[in-house]
This record gives structure tokens, sequence and C-alpha cells, in this order.
């Protein structure tokens, strides 16, 4: 049986990941993401799906809810996504706009 091994940094406040999109032309995106076990889907930048070509515009109207540091806004089906060696493909994800300090 094959074993697969994830290290991260345990002094961070979150646990953060490289991991791999596929786009719908093929190229491998190298994505730095935080791994929340607790929610209940992924969620991506708007402005990655933008530069990546999976949106061909963002909302520019979203405004982001009262105690929330996300706002999901759309639901998009990426080709495969590669995290912690393991493939998975046509991959449902949220749309969201992040709160902007946190750089994504």
């Amino acid at each position: 049986m094959q074993s697969n091994y994830t290290s991260f940094d345990v002094d961070k406040h979150h646990i953060h990941l490289e991991f791999f999109v596929t786009d719908i032309m093929g190229i491998k995106h190298s994505v730095a993401g935080i791994l929340d076990t607790g929610v209940p889907r992924t969620e991506f930048s708007d402005n990655f799906l933008l530069y990546a070509g999976f949106i061909q515009k963002k909302d520019e109207q979203i405004k982001i809810k009262q105690g929330l540091q996300t706002q999901k806004y759309g639901v998009i089906r990426l080709p495969s996504v590669e995290i912690c060696g393991h493939k998975i493909y046509s991959f449902d994800a949220y749309v969201s706009y992040f709160e902007k300090s946190w750089g994504y």
C-alpha cells in the first residue's frame, strides 16, 4: 500500500499548502492555499479565477457580510485539482470575493 505524507508548519495559524489547478487550456497553475477541514466546499478568489481564465469577469458589486472574511457568490467546476498528491477531476468550488487584507 502506498503512503502519502504531507508536511506543514505547525507554528502557523492555518495549514498552508501548495496545490495545483489545471485550467481549461490544460495549463497547470501552482496555487498557495489554506486547508480548512471544517468547510463544506472549497472556495477560490475571483481574482485567481479571472487570471486563470475560469471566469470572464468578477462581480465588482460584491460586499462582504458582517463578520465574514470572504463572500461566496458563484459555483464553478474546475477541470482538475491536485492536492497532497491526489488528483481530483471535475472539482466544484465556490467563486468568492476575499477580504483584501488577506493578500489573495
